[in-house]
């Protein structure tokens, strides 16, 4: 028995089609609205926190836009490849230099050279700037020495006392390490000696009415509450590091990633500086990412 044609079924299913549009958008809209509102409440808060919330994926959507806008405007040309190669001339250029070098060297070696003055500068201020900033937080007499010294040459920029490197150092590796090393002191000092100023003054008091030595104060009480400061001045200091890297291996150097930078941009091979760049701040970004995780194993109390 065939079925009767009836207007008003169209016209439901019509409805109900609009009403799933209307919903699929809505959806689509509130999760968008999703990504710009405040984080999840924790327990014991009646609001979400700005700033609280994972980013991950605003920060992958914003680098394939900006990896897009670069693609685009190579391809129609806005800009002449001299100035601004195209990404995949960039990717291109990244695996010849990582097969058959650049410079004289590979870009392993390139990598390995940089690494090596940036992280032994980084931990010769780790050994000698943090007692240092901590001491000058207890004792005024540390800071009275010290304070003087580093806020003088804290502002200058590296390349104003690298002459003067040079000539004490000569142009071999020592120079380009201390040059490095003096970038990154300032502020892991700095953060120390801020750490220790942080500490709560009823903490210190409880444990000195419980019996606790000056050193017992400053090893379970300063130095443990200090400790998330301090790791801010490590993440601070190596990017001072590595913004440095540049300017200390202007200075007879055979490889490294700064070198290879400055060296392409001498013959105007453009898309090799750019992968340079890129290469310094993959790195910097790993090892940031390295240090965040250290705060959250080392002092998972930090912001709460």
């Amino acid at each position: 028995m065939t079925k009767s044609f009836d207007p008003m079924d169209s016209v439901d299913q019509l409805s109900r089609r609009s009403q799933q549009n209307d919903r699929a958008k809505t959806t689509v809209l509130h999760r968008f609205a999703n990504l710009f509102a405040a984080g999840p409440v924790k327990p014991g808060e009646s609001y979400g926190a700005p700033g609280q919330g994972k980013s991950l994926a605003i920060s992958l959507l914003t680098t394939f836009i900006l990896i897009f806008i670069w693609y685009i405007a190579t391809q129609l040309q806005w800009v002449k490849p001299l100035f601004l190669p195209s990404p995949v001339a960039v990717v291109q250029r990244f695996w010849e230099v990582a097969t058959q070098g650049f410079a004289n060297a590979t870009l392993i070696e390139h990598t390995g050279w940089s690494m090596m003055r940036v992280f032994s500068a980084f931990v010769l201020a780790l050994l000698t700037a943090v007692p240092i900033g901590i001491f000058m937080g207890v004792n005024r007499i540390v800071r009275g020495l010290f304070d003087p010294i580093i806020e003088f040459y804290r502002p200058l920029p590296p390349l104003a006392y690298l002459p003067l490197v040079i000539i004490w150092l000569g142009i071999g590796e020592v120079s380009k390490v201390v040059l490095i090393y003096l970038a990154i002191f300032a502020p892991m000092a700095l953060s120390a000696r801020a750490g220790v100023k942080s500490v709560a003054i009823e903490q210190i008091h409880a444990a000195y009415s419980m019996g606790a030595t000056r050193w017992q104060v400053i090893r379970h009480i300063i130095l443990i509450n200090a400790l998330p400061e301090i790791l801010t001045g490590m993440r601070i200091g190596i990017g001072f590091g590595w913004t440095t890297l540049v300017a200390a291996e202007m200075v007879a150097a055979q490889a490294g990633l700064g070198f290879m930078v400055l060296n392409a941009a001498e013959f105007l091979v453009t898309d090799v500086v750019i992968m340079g760049i890129i290469v310094i701040g993959i790195i910097a970004y790993l090892f940031d990412l390295f240090m965040r995780y250290l705060e959250r194993k080392l002092v998972p109390w930090k912001g709460r």
